[in-house]
């Protein structure tokens, strides 16, 4: 008797813990794990200010298992993760907000940098805006925590998504402007990314989503093989050539006269070409054919903005 009680307790406990099914990502970069454990592997990560559906929570309320914009699914903490109800998660996509530009910034209780820190932030994040000063945005978080951030860090949503500009060579100066940045596997932000996180952070910079990971984004776009009729931007995919299905491991952004620009260790560049002196042996030698995605952005699914994303527009 006393088990079927405490199962009944238990089960209670799951069903109003999953009752919202709505959050937003309340740190500057949350880490998502395949378990709901930090000892767990990390299997990606996930923004500030980013929308997130609940698909359960752990027995002891601490772990919520999240889907992110580009379907990916994980654990996090319940620290890093505000739980809103539907209402409140409608509310949250439609305020006014600011996008960090910055690679790295940081958000002050008080308009002035020598006031106490709230919270560092990296470039993608997001925060409800809520008015400034001549040189603060006044911002909030998912928790309710107010604060400022320098007008030179962000820049308010609506003006920065009509002035952005998606062309092959502004991303490319974007992954540019992160080499020598850290490889840090599952990684998603300028603090450390791996090779697909690398390019989805470069690309979301721009506002654009894609997949997660490098296998899913090969099978985006139009493929394109050899080397010979690459476009800047075109992104180039490694791995495994088996005649009857080619592993794809690895991926980088092609930028022009041979070279590609990569996460491998560190943010670097490597060329094609066996005379040029940034010649990549190990990954020409494992290159197997490249996705043109840039013109197929918000006409293929799977290729959308945050725009056009269900999840920022519930």
């Amino acid at each position: 008797m006393k088990r079927l009680v405490l199962a009944i307790l238990a089960s209670f406990a799951f069903i109003v813990a999953t009752a919202q099914e709505f959050g937003v990502v309340n740190i500057s970069v949350c880490n998502m794990r395949a378990t709901p454990d930090f000892d767990a592997e990390m299997v990606s990560q996930a923004l500030l200010g980013t929308p997130v559906h609940i698909l359960e929570i752990n027995s002891s309320n601490s772990w919520p298992n999240i889907n992110t914009p580009d379907e990916y699914r994980g654990w996090v903490h319940r620290d890093v993760v505000t739980l809103l109800s539907e209402e409140d998660y409608h509310a949250w996509n439609a305020a006014p907000k600011v996008v960090v530009t910055s690679l790295f910034g940081i958000v002050y209780e008080k308009a002035s940098r020598h006031s106490q820190v709230l919270s560092d932030v990296v470039a993608g994040d997001r925060l409800v805006m809520e008015g400034g000063t001549l040189r603060y945005w006044k911002v909030r978080f998912p928790d309710g925590r107010r604060g400022y951030i320098s007008k030179n860090d962000a820049s308010p949503l609506a003006s920065w998504r009509k002035s952005l500009d998606k062309s092959a060579d502004a991303i490319i100066s974007t992954a540019r402007s992160m080499l020598g940045f850290p490889y840090i596997w599952a990684g998603m932000s300028p603090k450390g990314m791996d090779c697909s996180g690398f390019v989805r952070t470069v690309l979301f910079m721009h506002d654009i989503i894609i997949p997660r990971d490098s296998g899913p984004m090969s099978r985006k776009g139009e493929r394109i093989y050899g080397t010979a009729n690459l476009q800047k931007g075109d992104l180039v995919f490694f791995g495994r050539n088996d005649t009857a299905a080619p592993r794809v491991s690895h991926v980088g952004i092609y930028i022009g006269d041979g070279l590609f620009i990569h996460s491998l260790g560190m943010v670097k560049i490597g060329s094609f070409n066996p005379r040029s002196p940034q010649y990549d042996a190990y990954n020409s030698g494992r290159y197997l054919f490249a996705s043109r995605i840039l013109p197929y952005i918000g006409v293929e699914e799977g290729l959308c903005t945050t725009e056009d994303n269900p999840f920022y527009n519930e």
